[in-house]
């Protein structure tokens, strides 16, 4: 993406400024929820530890704590939004939604899409890594260390809310949802734990690695080649500041080993894509949505990877939900039809409310 030609670039900048515009309107105009007391106190668990002094506390139905594991170097943030009857009613349970965000971005990212504060639900958003691309990686030993992503967030994350917070503890109550590297990741899971994800949404995501592209897409995260797609692919108020790149660099076979189609050498990538035909019918009875624009460098490619998602879950029987919103006119002012929170806060709120549609018909 670094090297994008100049009406590329010039097309970048402007879905930057949409983004941002786009972020600052829908903050100032949504409500803040209702303070409590203070946030629930969590317990460790399931392999996470809390770090002492680290939890952010935005408001009681907004925080953020810090934890560690050993399937991850280093310390990661877990940020989580409550309704707002959350400590009102305590002998209600809720639904659950877990929110990936794209590569380049944290759990902060979430703020820049108001519906995922939904009164109706409980949202939480883990922390992906700058380049995690929800996958336990080929590799443990390059210089980010331990990065089983994957297993931290299916193995720990999901039963460590369960048992902290009142939750639905059950498929058909639990969704979850990502955009861009994080809209693959969410379809990956729900193919992986279909006992977990009755739910399942992808925006903008790179959800066919059977495609160059998305396969060059990732090779550039691991060898932090940053250009347009890290720029517009955070909430940085500013569409460019907090977007420093993926990291440090890792070989290009770290996370799915070697991406070349010779003597099966990309095996790891065919069994683990979200686009091939036998993870697609591990979604049988689970509600699957896609959302892609097509208007940038980026988007013109994710398009093409969820309409060919689109067409083989045809093909298999299965129920699929396809938003193309081509140039971003039919779904909002905001939106450009590129790769960015213009695009995706609006996206998400058209999706927020059908979820909760679904998660109270399950109830």
């Amino acid at each position: 993406m670094a090297s994008l030609p100049p009406a590329w670039r010039l097309r970048a900048k402007k879905a930057v400024v949409a983004a941002a515009m786009a972020v600052a309107a829908t903050l100032a105009t949504t409500p803040a929820h209702a303070e409590g007391s203070a946030p629930p106190v969590l317990s460790d668990g399931f392999g996470l530890t809390q770090v002492v002094g680290a939890t952010e506390v935005h408001s009681a139905t907004d925080f953020t704590i810090t934890v560690t594991t050993r399937q991850l170097s280093g310390q990661h943030r877990i940020r989580i939004f409550l309704p707002r009857g959350y400590e009102a009613d305590p002998g209600k349970r809720w639904p659950v939604t877990y929110f990936l965000h794209g590569g380049g971005g944290t759990v902060d990212d979430a703020a820049a899409a108001p519906a995922l504060r939904s009164d109706s639900m409980i949202t939480v958003v883990p922390d992906g890594g700058l380049k995690g691309w929800y996958a336990d990686w080929a590799m443990q030993n390059t210089t980010v260390g331990a990065a089983n992503w994957e297993t931290f967030h299916l193995t720990q994350v999901v039963p460590f809310i369960d048992a902290n917070l009142r939750t639905v503890a059950d498929r058909d109550h639990r969704a979850v949802v990502g955009l861009s590297m994080g809209g693959s990741g969410a379809l990956h899971y729900a193919q992986a734990r279909p006992d977990l994800f009755g739910h399942v949404a992808s925006l903008s995501g790179g959800i066919d690695f059977g495609m160059a592209e998305i396969r060059g897409a990732v090779l550039a995260t691991e060898l932090n080649v940053t250009g347009a797609w890290c720029a517009v692919s955070t909430s940085s108020p500013s569409g460019t500041g907090r977007c420093t790149g993926y990291g440090p660099t890792v070989d290009s076979d770290a996370i799915f080993g070697s991406p070349y189609p010779v003597f099966n050498a990309d095996r790891i990538w065919n069994a683990v894509n979200p686009a091939a035909t036998t993870n697609l019918a591990k979604l049988a009875g689970t509600e699957v949505t896609l959302y892609t624009g097509s208007q940038d460098a980026i988007d013109h490619f994710t398009a093409i990877a969820a309409h060919r998602v689109k067409a083989r879950l045809d093909q298999l029987g299965l129920r699929g939900r396809l938003v193309d919103y081509g140039n971003g006119s039919t779904l909002a002012p905001t939106c450009n039809g590129g790769h960015n929170y213009g695009c995706w806060a609006p996206a998400l709120a058209d999706y927020v409310t059908q979820l909760e549609t679904s998660f109270a018909a399950a109830s």
